[in-house]
């Protein structure tokens, strides 16, 4: 009987000890969003690009003129938008987030609407690819769509 016991209080750390390295990691993950959009509504461009790798791609998904069309972007021109002062803050607020991880990598899901200051510009969903290398979490890959309209 005590073996039964202590074979099943053992199965239960070894399940309950994977499961917080999995919500460590995404906490972790969780945190380096928080930071890069922290960084946005502070204008500082060397906070967002902690976390973000040098060889990350952007990529925006939108439609004009009832056409898809699909933008690169560049890490150069976002971290120089961010970093120019602006009048208005820019405020990127996300809701249902979903964040999956396996070791080294996450990937990220969120609906976002983006504010600049108090008025509305657009909405869409951001989704990001992360790698953890040695300096943490960072940004390999970050793609978007773009609308103002049928936001939640």
């Amino acid at each position: 009987m005590i073996q039964k016991i202590c074979a099943l209080f053992f199965i239960l750390f070894v399940f309950n000890s994977g499961l917080t390295a999995q919500d460590s990691a995404e906490d972790e993950v969780k945190a380096a969003i928080m930071q890069m959009f922290d960084g946005m509504r502070a204008g500082d461009s060397a906070q967002v690009h902690a976390v973000i790798s040098d060889d990350a791609e952007f990529y925006t998904s939108t439609t004009r003129e009832g056409k898809p069309m699909l933008f690169n972007g560049s890490l150069d021109r976002f971290l120089k938008g961010v970093g120019t002062p602006h009048d208005k803050v820019w405020d990127e607020r996300i809701s249902k987030l979903n964040i999956q991880v396996d070791d080294n990598l996450a990937t990220a899901w969120m609906n976002y609407s983006f504010y600049a200051g108090e008025d509305f510009s657009h909405c869409g969903v951001n989704t990001m690819t992360f790698h953890k290398g040695e300096k943490g979490w960072k940004i390999i890959f970050l793609a978007d769509t773009r609308r103002k309209e049928k936001c939640d």
